[in-house]
């Protein structure tokens, strides 16, 4: 049976997220809203609380305030029983430099390590969109005897490109080779045309890990990074395993929902996995009530659907948070968060609308993001005409626009 109490979680949670711009211009990348009442943070947070592991540091650096808030006023663990989930921002205990990788913030928190002493340490990217049950990995890692973990997810061999590959010896079990984004990968003994793409997610036994990071911080060719850098060390020493993350079990899963993952790092895949949120039959279960995605909940009234000016309002396939006024609007495949207001005749389809924003009257929203506090005006259309958006909004190379967070306004409809 797993001890969660020798167990440190360590989440990754500095980067800057270049590539989801311009929803990072003002916000770390895991304190990206996602699916109405989350932030991308949570879901990495809620996998490890929901398995018992509760001594969890959060690593921040870029923008972090937003972030390091949400996680202090949420995540309060009952510190009776040892149970924290701690923002840590970065302390240039090494001297007065920023994180310089993800190995980096590791090895400038060891202080953190040295103070819980644990058997493991697990350490989780911040910014996916999945379950997982990690004391399934952890118990495979033990029973391996290997020194560090990494979780893979298969993929179509022709995809390989677009990953970091990890490639097995000829049990499958081992890392032969952690190689990124090949464009000769070779396929898995058990399925030729699969790849392991790397998710992130590494489990370490302690003493080997703390000794890998020291002598990457020693090597000034380094780039410090875990995937980069870290894990081939591993690889090299013989003692790195791939986890298969199919053979994943969470309670409540389904088989359509089971093993879903999505890496969220451009504006076309976070708009991706929000569609899969709202989809019809859902690629990504929200109401999975067994395994629970946690946050903040504030105490906001009931999200409210009415007739306004002759107008019936229409809602189809829409994800609707607390505080939100749907207001004689058709609303289609659609994610409402809260306090959102939506105006008579207006039209929404396919669309992301973060908190506070306003449509008004007549408006029409066509595969957008709107993050927080926009207003559009009566009558305006997003998303209708890209040429003519490319010029005051980011448009994604899949044609997601997307409208920078404003500040509040007093702004109705």
């Amino acid at each position: 049976m797993i001890d969660t109490a020798e167990v440190l979680a360590i989440v990754l949670a500095g980067g800057e997220g270049k590539r989801l711009m311009p929803l990072t211009s003002d916000r770390a990348k895991p304190a990206v809203p996602f699916g109405g009442t989350y932030r991308l943070v949570d879901f990495a947070l809620s996998n490890l609380v929901n398995a018992g592991i509760r001594k969890i540091v959060v690593l921040t650096q870029y923008k972090s305030h937003s972030l390091d808030r949400h996680v202090s006023l949420t995540w309060r663990l009952p510190s009776m029983l040892g149970d924290f989930v701690a923002p840590v921002p970065a302390q240039q205990r090494t001297g007065p430099r920023w994180f310089a990788g993800s190995a980096d913030a590791i090895y400038q928190s060891l202080n953190l390590i040295y103070d819980e002493r644990p058997k493991y340490v697990i350490v989780f990217g911040a910014d996916h969109i999945y379950r997982i049950d990690p004391r399934d990995m952890l118990a495979e890692h033990i029973e391996s005897g290997a020194e560090a973990t990494v979780a893979g997810i298969r993929v179509p061999l022709a995809e390989a490109n677009q990953f970091g590959v990890i490639e097995t010896d000829e049990l499958g079990e081992k890392i032969a080779a952690f190689r990124e984004k090949p464009t000769d990968a070779v396929g898995l003994p058990d399925a030729p045309d699969e790849v392991y793409a790397s998710m992130g997610n590494y489990i370490f036994s302690t003493e080997a890990l703390v000794e890998a990071v020291k002598r990457d911080a020693k090597n000034i060719g380094s780039n410090h990074d875990m995937g980069g850098d870290i894990i081939p060390s591993f690889v090299s020493a013989g003692s790195a395993y791939v986890y298969d993350f199919a053979t994943n079990y969470v309670p409540g899963s389904t088989e359509h929902d089971r093993g879903y993952w999505r890496d969220v790092g451009t504006i076309d895949s976070y708009y991706a996995a929000s569609m899969d949120v709202v989809a019809d039959n859902p690629g990504f279960n929200l109401y999975n009530y067994r395994w629970p995605i946690l946050s903040y909940q504030s105490p906001r009234p009931p999200a409210k659907v009415v007739g306004s000016h002759g107008h019936t309002p229409e809602l189809q396939n829409t994800i609707l948070s607390p505080g939100a006024i749907i207001a004689g609007a058709r609303v289609t495949q659609s994610l409402v968060s809260p306090d959102v207001r939506i105006g008579a005749g207006a039209v929404v389809e396919g669309s992301v609308l973060l908190n506070n924003v306003v449509i008004g009257a007549g408006a029409v929203v066509r595969n957008a993001i709107l993050d927080k506090n926009v207003v559009i005006e009566p009558g305006a259309t997003i998303g209708v005409d890209l040429e003519k958006d490319r010029a005051s909004y980011t448009v994604s190379a899949g044609g997601v626009v997307v409208v920078a967070k404003q500040q509040p306004t007093d702004a109705v409809f």
